[in-house]
C-alpha cells in the first residue's frame, strides 16, 4: 500500500492522540497515553457503527501507528537512557525476569491442559504472556508453525489483556503504594506487549516509565533462546526436517531493540547534549501516545470473540499468575 494508504489513520490517531495529550496534562494520574488508547476504542466504536468504510480506509494508517511510531518512540528514549544505565537495571532485575518467565511456561502448559486447550495454543499464549505479547507469539510461530487458527486465539487472547493491564496496572500501583522503580519493574515484567507496558508505566511517572522500558526490552531478549528451545523440542517430538526459519524468526524479532541499544550507546558516549533531554522527553511521550491512540482503533472484537472462552480463561489466569509472582519476587529481592 502506498503512503498515502496510510495517511487518513495516522491522521486520525494524530489528531485523537493530540486531545489525549491535553487530557494527560489536566489528569496526569490518568496520563496521556491512558486516554489516547480510550480516544481510539472510542473512535473505533462510533465509526463501526456509523461509518464503517471510513473506519476499514483507517486501519491500515492505525496499525502503522501502533507499530512503528511505538518503535520510533522507544529508539527516542533509548537516546535519554545510557547505555551503562540499561545494562545495570538489566542485571538487577534479572531473577525477577526469570522467574516471571518461568511461571508463565509451567503455567500455561499445566493450567491449559486442565483447560484441554491443543499444546500449540498453550505454547503460544505462554510466550506471549511471558516475554513480549504479538511479538513473541510471531517469532515462536516462525519456528512451531502452528495451524493460523491458534496464532489467531493467541493474538485475541493477548490483545485483550494488553488493554485491561493498560488500564489497571497504573490503579493498582497507586493502591499498593508502589515506588516508581518498583512499578517499573512490575510492569515491565507482567504486561505482555511493549506498546501497553509503556503505556501503563509512563502514565504512572515518568521514572516508572524509564525503568519499564529498560526492563521490558531486555525480557524481549529471551526470544532469541525460547525459539531455539521451541525448535529443539518440535524436532525431538517430530523427528528431524527442515530447520528453523532464521529468516522468519528475524522478521519476527523486534529489531528495534538494536535501534534502542544503538540509541542508549550514543547517550553513554556523551553524544547527546543534555540540553535535549526536556524535548527528547516530550518527543518520546507525545510518539507514544500517537501509538496507544492507533492501537485503539485497530481493536478488533470479532478477534477477541473467536479466541474463546478457554483461552482467555488461561490469558487471564496467567496474567494474574505472572503479576502477583513479579511483586512476590521484587518483596523477596528488595526491588519494592
Amino acid at each position: 500500500m502506498g503512503h498515502q494508504g496510510v495517511v487518513p489513520g495516522l491522521a486520525l490517531a494524530g489528531a485523537l492522540a493530540a486531545l489525549a495529550i491535553g487530557l494527560g496534562s489536566l489528569v496526569p494520574v490518568v496520563g496521556g497515553p491512558v486516554f489516547g488508547i480510550m480516544a481510539g476504542v472510542a473512535a473505533a466504536w462510533a465509526l463501526r457503527r456509523s461509518a464503517p468504510a471510513l473506519l476499514d480506509r483507517c486501519r491500515p494508517g492505525s496499525a502503522v501507528a501502533g507499530r512503528h511510531v511505538l518503535q520510533a518512540a522507544i529508539v527516542v528514549m533509548g537516546l535519554g537512557l545510557p547505555l551503562t544505565e540499561v545494562l545495570g537495571v538489566s542485571g538487577t532485575t534479572l531473577p525477577v525476569m526469570l522467574g516471571t518467565l518461568g511461571i508463565a511456561l509451567a503455567g500455561a502448559w499445566l493450567l491449559g491442559g486442565l483447560l484441554r486447550l491443543h499444546p500449540e495454543t498453550r505454547l503460544l499464549i505462554g510466550v506471549g504472556t511471558g516475554i513480549c505479547g504479538a511479538s513473541a507469539i510471531a517469532a515462536v510461530a516462525a519456528v512451531a508453525r502452528p495451524a493460523q487458527e491458534r496464532v489467531a486465539q493467541a493474538m485475541g487472547t493477548i490483545f485483550l489483556f494488553n488493554v485491561l493491564a493498560v488500564l489497571a496496572y497504573p490503579l493498582f500501583g497507586r493502591l499498593l503504594g508502589l515506588s516508581p522503580q518498583g512499578f517499573g519493574l512490575w510492569a515491565g515484567t507482567a504486561i505482555n506487549d511493549t506498546s501497553s507496558v509503556v503505556a501503563a508505566a509512563y502514565s504512572f511517572g515518568t521514572e516508572a516509565g524509564r525503568h519499564a522500558v529498560v526492563v521490558k526490552l531486555a525480557r524481549s531478549l529471551m526470544i532469541v533462546p525460547i525459539c531455539l528451545a521451541v525448535h529443539a523440542w518440535r524436532r525431538g517430538r517430530r523427528g528431524p526436517g527442515p530447520g528453523v526459519r532464521s529468516a522468519g524468526v528475524l522478521r519476527a524479532f523486534p529489531l528495534f531493540i538494536v535501534a534502542f541499544l544503538a540509541a542508549s550507546a550514543l547517550a553513554a558516549g556523551g553524544a547527546i547534549p543534555s540540553s535535549w533531554a526536556p524535548v527528547l522527553s516530550w518527543l518520546g511521550s507525545s510518539l507514544i501516545t500517537v501509538a496507544l491512540t492507533g492501537i485503539g482503533i485497530t481493536l478488533d472484537p470479532a478477534g477477541v470473540r473467536r479466541s474463546g472462552p478457554r483461552s482467555l480463561l488461561l490469558g487471564g489466569l496467567l496474567g494474574i499468575a505472572v503479576g502477583a509472582t513479579s511483586l512476590l519476587l521484587q518483596a523477596c529481592t528488595g526491588r519494592l
